[in-house]
């Protein structure tokens, strides 16, 4: 009985060995992190915070590519029917999730084409205006929506900033017209300017515009207060109760990545977003590390999936 079990487990540890030679060869070529929307935004700005550490662990070139395009979808696409082994996807995994919910078609499926290596960060909303606008708070703000035309910009359409929008909308009978973008830099940039004059978008990418000035924060999208922003009230402090919303900026991978590259690729993320370095990078600039395992990731996806299909069918927000 006892030799018999030595061989199975002899046999398994041969199975083993092609899937631990693959992962430890891997990569044999420079790796590229494809981020579905345009430079200076959340996801673009972790990418190249983790591009270099990841280099140097790898031993490759590792690329960031910004390939924006139909609100995060064609860099996500890209990534989805990538066969070279050497492509990954960062990207809000949020707006990833509300996507199946918003388009009545797309060329791939992202519960069964990617598949979730580790999550990395994670920023609430920030509920802001431009400097201009005559409210300091969400009752305010609500009160002038009545009476002027307020702009909101969008990331984009369907994006977890515009949904989080509609929500607050909706729970507070604002009344305010929605502005599209390609991205949150660009969102961020006609906000600044004072083309649109409200916007909600992820702390990470927004706050440093609002210690600059050239932003007033009226609310955080958080259970509790932020430590960067301790008088700042939470949107949930000010009447729409239980309301949370954030940007969870995650990488993922090809449905067909073997499981031990996967494996090896989230181990190293996972090691290099706990950095100091890195991580005092992040959250000085109001960002948590968040990491998750593939398995918890997987489970991540399908609650965000579902909670945001919600808020969707509710707003009627519908993309062809």
């Amino acid at each position: 009985m006892k030799q018999l079990a030595l061989k199975a487990l002899a046999a398994a540890s041969l199975a083993l060995l092609p899937f631990a030679a693959a992962a430890q060869a891997w990569p044999t070529k420079p790796v590229r992190i494809v981020v579905p929307y345009p430079p200076g935004g959340s996801s673009d700005i972790i990418a190249r915070a983790i591009s270099q550490p990841l280099s140097e662990a790898l031993k490759q070139t590792v690329i960031v590519e910004n390939k924006a395009g139909a609100n995060g979808n064609t860099g996500t696409d890209a990534v989805a029917k990538s066969t070279d082994g050497h492509t990954i996807l960062l990207c809000d995994v949020g707006a990833l999730a509300i996507t199946a919910s918003v388009y009545k078609q797309l060329p791939f499926e992202p519960s069964k084409d990617l598949r979730g290596v580790t999550m990395l960060a994670y920023s609430p909303h920030l509920l802001v205006v431009h400097p201009s606008v005559p409210a300091n708070n969400l009752a305010e703000l609500v009160a002038l929506s009545h009476k002027d035309k307020l702009n909101f910009a969008v990331t984009a359409i369907g994006s977890a900033p515009h949904l989080a929008g509609v929500a607050v909308e909706k729970a507070t009978r604002a009344e305010w017209t929605y502005i599209p973008y390609k991205g949150g830099a660009q969102a961020i940039g006609d906000t600044v300017a004072g083309q649109t004059q409200v916007l909600m978008n992820g702390m990470l990418a927004t706050l440093p515009h609002v210690q600059s000035g050239k932003l007033k924060v009226l609310g955080v999208s958080k259970s509790s207060r932020v430590p960067l922003l301790a008088n700042v009230p939470t949107i949930a402090e000010q009447g729409v109760k239980g309301f949370e919303s954030g940007t969870w900026q995650g990488v993922l991978v090809p449905a067909s990545t073997p499981p031990a590259v996967l494996a090896k690729l989230s181990a190293e993320l996972t090691r290099i977003i706990r950095l100091p370095e890195v991580r005092e990078r992040l959250v000085s600039q109001g960002a948590e590390v968040y990491t998750m395992t593939p398995a918890e990731f997987a489970s991540f996806f399908e609650k965000e999936r579902r909670n945001w299909a919600a808020v969707v069918q509710s707003g009627g927000v519908k993309l062809d």
